[in-house]
């Protein structure tokens, strides 16, 4: 199986490069944001045909369980700066881009791989929502506009959901794992983003590397 991974920093792209030498594993970076994102995953499909993408990286955690450092798995992901209105059709929700899913969301059978590498230990890995929109959330007032929206987010990032678009659209199976490298509703000043870069991100995306050899040898 090929697998595709996906990041948006270089500071990503050297983590995850000190984890992965597998022929059959590529790591790329596409720089920040949802059309950069979108680009990459659609680069990368056209020219090395993956079976599976991944997008990895950091990510802004939300809610009470979610510490710095562990791990989100988007079970379904969508924007929170999308909005197409109700002119045309009123059944597309906020979040959603006309004519696409609602919520995008992997194939089972990625899902179950997710439950199959918890160990203690790794980071607390946690399935669930993953909002994606083009502004770095460094402000309580932002977070809480987010999850006054989307009250099951448990993170947000701003690459995630673009690439599922473009899986979706390409038919590539596609899963979003991101550590958590700060949580916005306990910071004032983007603080926790730099210490996580600064003192812990060393040895943060090993449960990629630990998902990628459960599924690496299987067939989808």
């Amino acid at each position: 199986m090929k697998i595709g991974i996906i990041v948006a920093m270089d500071k990503e792209l050297e983590q995850l490069q000190k984890v992965f030498n597998d022929g059959d594993v590529l790591v790329q970076k596409c720089g920040i944001g949802k059309v950069n994102a979108a680009v990459g995953a659609a680069e990368m499909i056209r020219t090395w045909k993956p079976d599976v993408i991944i997008s990895s990286g950091c990510a802004g955690g939300n809610g009470d369980d979610i510490q710095v450092q562990d791990v989100v798995v988007g079970a379904e992901v969508c924007y929170h700066d999308v909005y197409c209105g109700t002119a045309i059709d009123d059944t597309t929700v906020y979040g959603q881009v006309q004519g696409m899913p609602v919520r995008y969301k992997p194939e089972p059978f990625l899902l179950s791989k997710v439950q199959q590498i918890a160990s203690p230990d790794f980071p607390t890995i946690h399935p669930g929502l993953i909002v994606t929109g083009d502004w770095f959330v460094d402000s309580k007032e932002k977070m809480r506009s987010i999850v006054s929206l989307f009250p099951d987010a448990i993170a947000v990032d701003m690459e995630s959901a673009a690439i599922a678009q473009t899986c979706h659209i390409y038919k590539v199976p596609f899963i979003s794992f991101r550590v958590v490298s700060d949580i916005p509703l306990r910071d004032t000043d983007a603080s926790q983003y730099h210490d996580f870069w600064g003192r812990i991100a060393e040895n943060s995306f090993h449960v990629t590397k630990a998902f990628v050899d459960a599924i690496k040898n299987q067939s989808l």
